[in-house]
């Protein structure tokens, strides 16, 4: 789950789950779709062992969204698993706990007393707005299943003047007529929580709640009264009709139905801050927008794919005999130092295969290379990195070395790209939660 969907999850959990996910009509108009679930692109990536695992790219909007177009290769891959870890345990109450405390101000503290005075005001004014526009915004469905306006503003932001602003920032970004409209159904993480939970599964979560919570709350005044204003410019300028923005979440949900891997969109979506990076800048206001970006892209993605990742390799190599399904947000996969990443660093390597059921289960294909007479360095290079196997006419990975690549044997132990790699794994490896 990502720092957007944390304070929303009560409203998540607000109504019963067993609707049929084929009623919601899904964002599928400007893409060319296979007719065939098989022929569908997948964010499905096969780890290759005995029984398999398997990565799953997710998006936190509502699963009746997207589930018709996920294919059957990752419903049957969620299905076999016996084990499925997501970011954060998110049937939890510890989590809800920690969520909620690690958006409040110290004790005594609120907003009036922490943001200049004209930031106070235009807040103010504009969670007024949406107050009184909300009951406009639901929807009969919502209306119909017990799901009301008052009671939703309350849920989202009844305790607005305790929270601290960064999360301020983050909740007015997500209190527009779209989002209120989505809510009431679990985001597709939630939901596959709740189905591992119903069929009995095993879960767990690679991460705790701290380490999502503290980078978003280490910005420093400045830079986070810089970002709620913008937010503010934002909605007051959406409001009167002057501005467009770059994508939305029908934007989103239309690139991951029709399987663009594109990692721009996505990496937003996992990390659940907003771009404040535009032209119309002041230089020095470009420069601070440009640090956030930077800051939130090194702390919710490149050090959590790097976190993430580590846990996964403790996990697979604690559990040998498990098959597991780590559902993480598809921007962890997609872009530069991603969990995919990490894997392949830490001794296995991907492979492309298409997306139909038989094609080993996957989009992907990872393999553990640094073992056993597995290829090793590189004779023309002299660096020790793990390197590829032979890969058969049928696609299928055999025992030997391609030309110029020496033994696993010859490396140093844990060696890779000239320089040691840390077998540290931060904090515990996480434990598997049995199924009740």
């Amino acid at each position: 789950m990502s720092p957007w969907s944390w304070f929303l999850l009560p409203t998540l959990c607000l109504l019963p789950t067993g609707a049929d996910p084929r009623r919601s009509a899904p964002a599928s108009s400007n893409c060319e779709l296979k007719p065939q679930q098989s022929e569908l692109n997948s964010f499905l990536w096969t780890i290759k062992r005995d029984p398999p695992s398997y990565f799953f790219g997710t998006i936190h909007v509502p699963y009746t969204r997207v589930w018709d177009f996920i294919p059957d290769n990752s419903k049957e891959a969620f299905q076999q698993s016996s084990i499925v870890y997501f970011e954060l345990d998110l049937t939890d109450p510890y989590t809800i706990s920690a969520l909620t405390s690690c958006q409040m101000l110290p004790q005594g503290e609120n907003l009036q007393d922490v943001l200049p005075r004209d930031i106070y005001c235009r807040l103010k004014r504009h969670l007024e707005y949406v107050k009184l526009m909300m009951p406009s915004w639901m929807t009969p469905d919502q209306r119909g299943k017990g799901l009301y306006a008052d009671y939703l503003f309350n849920a989202i932001a009844g305790n607005w003047e305790r929270k601290r602003p960064i999360w301020v920032m983050l909740m007015v970004n997500s209190l527009t007529e779209v989002d209120i409209k989505s809510r009431g159904v679990p985001v597709l993480d939630l939901y596959l929580a709740q189905e591992a939970e119903r069929l009995r599964k095993q879960t767990g979560a690679v991460e705790k709640v701290e380490e999502q919570c503290h980078p978003l709350n280490g910005l420093n005044f400045s830079q986070v009264i810089f970002a709620l204003n913008q937010t503010l410019l934002q909605q007051e300028n959406l409001r009167a009709g002057s501005l467009q923005i770059p994508y939305t979440t029908e934007d989103l949900i239309k690139h991951y139905n029709c399987g663009d891997l594109s990692s721009v969109i996505f990496s937003h979506d996992s990390s659940q801050v907003p771009n404040f990076i535009n032209a119309t800048l002041p230089p020095q206001e470009r420069v601070t927008a440009q640090e956030i970006d930077s800051y939130f892209r090194q702390e919710l993605i490149y050090k959590r794919n790097e976190r993430m990742g580590k846990r996964v390799k403790a996990l697979l190599e604690e559990f040998p005999d498990k098959g597991f399904f780590f559902a993480f947000g598809a921007g962890h996969f997609m872009g530069n130092n991603t969990v995919l990443d990490v894997l392949r660093r830490e001794g296995y390597e991907r492979e492309e295969s298409d997306s139909a059921v038989g094609a080993a289960v996957g989009a992907h294909f990872l393999g553990h290379l640094c073992s056993g007479s597995a290829c090793c360095g590189h004779a023309s290079s002299g660096s020790c990195v793990c390197g590829p196997l032979a890969v058969s006419a049928s696609r299928v990975p055999v025992r030997k070395c391609r030309p110029g690549w020496f033994p696993a044997w010859k490396c140093r132990p844990w060696w890779w790209g000239g320089a040691e790699v840390s077998e540290e794994v931060e904090a515990a490896t996480p434990t598997p939660k049995a199924a009740a």
